[in-house]
């Protein structure tokens, strides 16, 4: 709907009229946003898949690096690993599927600080020691970027939904 004058222009168009241009485009902080996201939603697939075929192709070898708590179990590594690898898959939709974003980063955002949480009450078991504090340290630093991704995930999110509602009423922002 092309507005001719400023008398029939909506409350939303008078206000984006107004708005001061940021350099780059009004768009551009929503663009650099979505590919800071894209960016980390390729990082965390990369990751948990990773993550996942390491622990299903060299369960001891993820054991003596990354996992030294209690008795080796060579069948439990094999089944996280396929949560590893369904939260991978997951993040691999969610680059190309702005609806999954949203979810798949909170689920693994409670996933992380669950973790976090266990790696707490165990840091003294790892073998050696100092590992098991440095898990919880580094799970604790993911579970905080992970709250960060996902609560702007969620903005992007309502600023697409605020543009589906303006452009289904005829305007555009």
């Amino acid at each position: 709907m092309a507005v001719v004058n400023a008398s029939e222009a909506t409350a939303p168009q008078r206000a984006a009229a107004r708005a001061p241009r940021r350099a780059g485009g009004a768009g551009a902080p929503g663009r650099r946003a979505e590919a800071a996201l894209r960016i980390g939603l390729i990082v965390l697939a990369a990751y948990h898949l990773g993550i996942a075929l390491w622990m299903a192709g060299a369960p001891h070898s993820f054991y003596r690096t990354l996992g030294p708590f209690d008795a080796y179990n060579a069948h439990y590594l094999r089944d996280v690993a396929t949560f590893e690898a369904a939260l991978g898959f997951g993040f691999l939709v969610a680059i190309r599927r702005p609806s999954w974003r949203v979810p798949v980063l909170a689920l693994t955002t409670v996933q992380f600080a669950l973790h976090t949480f266990n790696h707490l009450l165990d840091a003294d078991s790892a073998h050696p020691v100092w590992t098991g504090w440095f898990d919880f340290a580094s799970l604790l630093a993911s579970t905080l970027l992970l709250v960060w991704m996902w609560r702007g995930a969620a903005r992007l999110a309502g600023r697409e939904t605020g543009r589906r509602h303006l452009k289904e009423e005829g305007s555009t922002p």
